[in-house]
This record gives C-alpha cells, sequence and structure tokens, in this order.
C-alpha cells in the first residue's frame, strides 16, 4: 500500500485539536468523526494535513501549491454554512486535478435536492412517497388536494435537521404552520412528503462503476404508540437518551421476507447509478407491510465515524474501519489518476 500525502479537508469549526489523542475525551463529541478518520489515516502510515474550510477556497488552494497533497479527504457538508454549495467544493477539486474521496459534483446536485431525486426515479418507474415543494420566501398560497398525512421537511438539509415530531402533519393548517417554521428557521426550501408507513432500512454501497452492497441496517422503532408515525427526527438520530427512553434502536435487518434482501440490493445499486454516485453512499428505504419498496432519499458522502451506520456495515461485511477507510480512499485514487 502507497503512503499517500492526504488533505483532510474538514468543517472550519471541526478541525480537531492537536492534543486530542483519546475517544474518552469529553471533547469527542464535537469531532468524532474528523478525529476518527484522521486517527484511521495516520495509523494506515499516511501524512495527514487537516484544512478547515468554511467560504474561502484559499485554504485549500494555498495547501495544494505549498504541500502537494496526492488527494483531498472529503468530510464537508457545506459551503458557507449552505448545504447545497458543498458540490461548489468538489467542483473545485476537478478544477484543480486533484484527487477527492467520495461523490462527484454531480452526483452531489442530483442527490442532495430530494424533489429531484425522487422526480429522477419516478421517471424510471421507482417507487417514492409523492411530494410537493414549498419555496422558501414565497407565500404559501392555495394548496391543492393533499393525501394525508405527510412529512414536513427541509427540501436540501442532511441529518434529520428540522425533523420532529410535529413534522408529521394530518391536515392543511398543521402543513402550513410546519413550512412556515421551515422557511423561518432554515432559510431554505420545505418539502412536503407522504407519510409511507413501514419498516426503516438504510443501505451502504461502495463503488464506482462496479458496487458493492453491505449489510443493511435499520431503525428499530420500541415503545412508539399505536398509530403514532415512527420516523428519524432530530431527536431520534442525535439523542442516545431519548431512543432508549423509547425502545428505539439502530441494528441490522432481521427477518427480512425471503428474497428480499436480494431485491434491495438490485434496486438501490439501480438508485446509486442514476443518481450519478460514487465513492460511497447511503440509500434510505421504507419497507411496506405489504412488501413494497419506497425510497425515501439518498445520501452521498454520509457519515464515517466508527460508530455511525455506513462503518459497522462495513465492519459487518468483514472489513475493520481502518480498511474501510482505505477502501474509500483507494475508490477514488483509481477513477482519478494521480502523478507520485
Amino acid at each position: 500500500m502507497n503512503k499517500r500525502r492526504i488533505m483532510l479537508l474538514v468543517h472550519y469549526s471541526l478541525v480537531p485539536p492537536d492534543d486530542l489523542r483519546d475517544r474518552n475525551d469529553p471533547r469527542i463529541a464535537k469531532y468524532r468523526t474528523e478525529f476518527d478518520v484522521k486517527t484511521a489515516l495516520l495509523n494506515l502510515g499516511h501524512e495527514v494535513q487537516v484544512v478547515g474550510v468554511y467560504d474561502d477556497l484559499a485554504p485549500i488552494r494555498k495547501t495544494v501549491e505549498d504541500w502537494k497533497p496526492h488527494i483531498a479527504f472529503n468530510l464537508l457538508e457545506d459551503f458557507a454554512g449552505n448545504s447545497a454549495l458543498d458540490y461548489y467544493v468538489v467542483s473545485f477539486f476537478e478544477m484543480l486535478r486533484l484527487p477527492y474521496t467520495g461523490c462527484s459534483p454531480r452526483g452531489l446536485l442530483l442527490a442532495r435536492d430530494k424533489a429531484l431525486t425522487k422526480m429522477i426515479l419516478t421517471f424510471h418507474r421507482i417507487s417514492t412517497p409523492h411530494f410537493t415543494v414549498f419555496p422558501h420566501a414565497k407565500k404559501i398560497g392555495r394548496l391543492r388536494k393533499f393525501k394525508f398525512p405527510l412529512i414536513v421537511k427541509s427540501l436540501m438539509e442532511e441529518g434529520s435537521v428540522g425533523i420532529a415530531q410535529a413534522s408529521y402533519v394530518e391536515n392543511e393548517t398543521q402543513l402550513r404552520e410546519r413550512v412556515a417554521l421551515i422557511h423561518e428557521k432554515l432559510q431554505g426550501d420545505a418539502i412536503a412528503e407522504e407519510y409511507i408507513d413501514g419498516r426503516e432500512l438504510y443501505v451502504t454501497i461502495l463503488g464506482n462503476n462496479k458496487l458493492e452492497v453491505l449489510p443493511i441496517r435499520e431503525l428499530a422503532f420500541g415503545s412508539v404508540e399505536p398509530g403514532m408515525p415512527r420516523m428519524a427526527t432530530y431527536k431520534v438520530k442525535w439523542d442516545d437518551k431519548y431512543r432508549e427512553r423509547w425502545g428505539i434502536e439502530y441494528q441490522f435487518a432481521r427477518n427480512l421476507p425471503n428474497g428480499m434482501a436480494e431485491k434491495i440490493s438490485h434496486l438501490c445499486k439501480r438508485v446509486y447509478h442514476l443518481l450519478d454516485m460514487n465513492g460511497y453512499g447511503r440509500i434510505d428505504l421504507r419497507l411496506t407491510p405489504e412488501g413494497q419498496i419506497y425510497v425515501l432519499e439518498a445520501n452521498p458522502n454520509p457519515g464515517i465515524a466508527s460508530d455511525e451506520d455506513c462503518t459497522l456495515s462495513a465492519i459487518k461485511s468483514g472489513l475493520s474501519y481502518e480498511e474501510f477507510i482505505q477502501r474509500i480512499l483507494q475508490l477514488s485514487l483509481t477513477s482519478r489518476s494521480i502523478d507520485d
């Protein structure tokens, strides 16, 4: 394995402190992914320089000119605080002819936009929830007839940002209130989509052209009252104590119907290719009690901390964490030629 000079791109506020060396350090919660990836790369023998970015590309250019990295390991999820602009940074890598990990600009552009994703998949006869977009800074006019209940969320944000129990709306009044809140708090477009009752599954994919589907994860809802929505709210995703209190657990999918895992694998590969994703990604699904699969969204460059769903799926497949990180690195190096 060749040792590389790796520029680790992170949000400027998430540059791990130099004295942060122990995962039991109470500061680790903030720098979890950045610390894990940096540590894995160093353990693999690579040289690592961490570069923090907010709204200026100059630090990237300076590092490229002064240090001449072989590759950028891209952990950025936004630019200038806007998640819709992350593909601009990757486009800059392309212009610099610098290899980078994860998804291409086109894949980021298609997959980040939940409405655009659904339109593309619907065209190819892949089931997704029916939806409507409510643009920011535009008055909510007369509404067409909706089949309630609906889930209201941000069109572009990830990580369940803006999703709460109140995101589940059952009438026009609730819909208008929740859309207005998304507009005000997140300063972006809102999307209202049909609520699909069923099991929530997460499917991690590695690869560019030849794809590998990793073991399927599931968000299992425990003590949810009958008739209440089962949703991956922000608290469900990020609050361990909340999940423990309500018996909600991330786990590997169990007792799937015969042949369903293969059907899901084939479907997710199609979605990955249709959205021009590459490197690594995660497809989020709902499986109804009747066995119908709905694609909720696609996630390019999903979380890869050592305890994230994608990582746990990789480990379940037989990779160590370091091998998983090296695999992500290698997928970029083989798809984008570099000179030593």
